[in-house]
């Protein structure tokens, strides 16, 4: 048998008091380095499930299974979850509430019984990752927007967790602020952690996940490899979401059969631009040696 999920979900059910079900019987299973996307429309359940994966809610029916091994909701097992997986909230401001940024960033790993020595290596190394060494000492009541979302995220990544889940941290972000965002990201996924993100822009999650899981009325209805799940048109209409923009044009480009059918769909603009360029120059040269060959059957028949 190979090596089990880094994290699963079996059919999780849990309401909140006067509401219909959250939840009503979620799956999901979530691989060692890869990055997810959860979609779904409002309501659908994307803000519980990752509630319960961190172990702040314990469901009311179903199973979480981390490396294989059921989760326990006693204390100190529960301290030991959270410091393998990490929970960034949609609002940082429900999250951060120490007075300083290296106090906030010093709780978590407190709380886990480390040395001090250990604390201050943390704290500095995870400062580092969210390049905010020149704020350290500054009250977090005087944070920007995007430095609270980068100081919860840093709080987060002080207790080295193996997956981080992130409830839309894009929200209330500039565009800059979320270029930004994205370029840390990627740096935590080099040294190997494994990162959920929920989030309403779709366009967002298929230029940057490889898998996506898709929520309706509180069940997981598909999961799969981003490029494929988000082509699926009218399944997508059933959910209430769209074909994100980019890969929109990339499939009307190669049904006209104007996009190499080889060459795999654009996943940024970036990526569409190298291939229009490269299919550009490719018609410029064939045009180039149709004049030249069309100039020397004319100098023959002198």
């Amino acid at each position: 048998m190979g090596e089990p999920p880094l994290l699963e979900a079996c059919h999780l059910r849990y309401g909140y008091a006067g509401h219909p079900p959250a939840l009503r019987g979620a799956n999901l299973r979530l691989a060692t380095g890869s990055r997810m996307a959860l979609l779904g429309r409002n309501g659908a359940g994307k803000s519980t499930l990752l509630l319960l994966l961190q172990g702040v809610i314990e469901p009311q029916e179903g199973t979480i299974l981390l490396a294989g091994q059921p989760v326990s909701y006693r204390r100190q097992e529960v301290w030991a979850w959270r410091q393998q997986i990490g929970l960034v909230l949609q609002n940082p401001d429900e999250q951060i509430f120490a007075p300083t940024v290296w106090q906030d960033l010093s709780f978590g790993p407190a709380n886990l019984g480390w040395d001090e020595e250990r604390i201050c290596r943390q704290v500095e190394k995870a400062l580092a990752a969210m390049e905010l060494e020149a704020i350290k000492d500054r009250p977090t009541h005087q944070l920007s927007h995007g430095q609270k979302r980068r100081v919860a995220i840093a709080g987060v990544l002080a207790m080295e967790p193996r997956l981080l889940l992130l409830d839309e941290p894009t929200a209330g972000l500039d565009p800059r602020g979320i270029e930004q965002l994205l370029a840390l990201l990627e740096g935590l996924e080099r040294q190997g952690t494994t990162i959920v993100m929920a989030t309403h822009d779709i366009d967002l999650a298929y230029r940057w996940a490889d898998q996506v899981a898709i929520l309706d009325k509180g069940k997981v209805v598909r999961q799969g490899a981003a490029t494929s799940v988000l082509a699926e048109k009218e399944f997508l209409e059933e959910v209430g979401l769209r074909t994100p923009d980019l890969l929109e044009v990339g499939l009307t480009l190669r049904a006209s059969g104007w996009w190499p059918s080889g060459v795999e769909l654009p996943r940024t603009l970036r990526d569409f631009q190298v291939v229009v360029g490269q299919l550009t120059s490719a018609a410029s040269a064939e045009g180039g040696a149709g004049e030249r060959q069309g100039e020397e059957v004319e100098g023959d028949s002198c």
